[in-house]
C-alpha cells in the first residue's frame, strides 16, 4: 500500500523537490536573450517557438534544466543555458510565469473534434481526456508541473505531440514524458491537428 501511495505521488508530481526560489525582477533582467525567440514578455511572435508567458514556474524550470542537462534536445536552445545557474533558471521561470499569455483562434472546422478529444478523450482508443492533467480551461497544474496549454500555438503543440509519438522524442524519459508518449502514440495525424487547433483558441 505504501509503495502504491509513493508511486501515485511521484506520478502526480506532488512530492516536493528542492529548488531555488525565483525572483521575477531578476528574471526580467536576465531574459533579454530569450526575447529574440520567445518575445520580451514570453509571447513568441512566431508559431514555431513556444509562448512562455503564464506557464507554470515548475514546468519552465524543469524544461530549462532538461535542456541544459541534455535530457531534452532543442536545437535552437543549444548552448544558451550552458552557463545558467540554478538561480538564473529559477529567476527566468518566475519572470515568464508572471506574464500574461496571449490566446489565438481555433480553426472552426476542427473545433468539434478537438473539443471532444480535449474534454472527453476517446474511450475506443484508450485515450484519456486532456483536462485530467491540463485542466478544463487549459491552464494546467502549476504545482504538479503539468504545463499550461491554453493559447499555445497550434504549430508548436502539433510538433510536440508528433515528437512524443516517436521512439526518440528528444525528451527526458521521466514520468511526465512517458505518460505523454503513451497518449500520443494513440493519436492520429487528424487527432493532433484538431487538438492543436482547439488548444490554440482555448481560453
Amino acid at each position: 500500500m505504501n509503495k502504491l501511495i509513493v508511486s501515485l505521488l511521484l506520478t502526480l508530481g506532488i512530492t516536493g523537490v528542492a529548488h531555488a526560489a525565483g525572483d521575477a525582477a531578476a528574471g526580467k533582467a536576465k531574459s533579454a536573450v530569450c526575447g529574440a525567440c520567445h518575445g520580451i514578455d514570453g509571447n513568441s511572435p512566431v508559431p514555431n517557438f513556444p509562448k512562455l508567458a503564464g506557464q507554470g514556474e515548475r514546468y519552465l524550470a524543469k524544461q530549462m534544466h532538461d535542456i541544459k542537462d541534455g535530457k531534452r534536445t532543442v536545437l535552437e536552445m543549444t548552448g544558451l543555458l550552458a552557463n545558467s545557474s540554478d538561480q538564473d533558471i529559477a529567476d527566468l521561470a518566475a519572470y515568464f510565469a508572471g506574464q500574461k499569455g496571449s490566446v489565438g483562434a481555433a480553426d472552426p472546422k476542427l473545433v468539434a473534434r478537438g473539443e471532444k478529444l480535449f474534454r472527453g478523450g476517446d474511450l475506443s482508443k484508450g485515450l484519456p481526456a486532456c483536462t485530467g492533467c491540463h485542466a478544463p480551461d487549459g491552464t494546467g497544474n502549476a504545482a504538479a508541473g503539468f504545463p499550461h496549454l491554453s493559447g499555445q500555438y497550434a504549430q508548436y503543440i502539433a510538433k510536440q505531440l508528433a515528437d512524443f509519438r516517436k521512439e526518440d522524442a528528444g525528451r527526458a524519459n521521466d514520468g511526465d514524458a512517458m505518460t505523454m508518449r503513451t497518449i500520443a502514440r494513440k493519436l492520429s495525424d487528424e487527432d493532433i491537428a484538431a487538438l492543436s487547433s482547439y488548444i490554440q483558441g482555448l481560453h
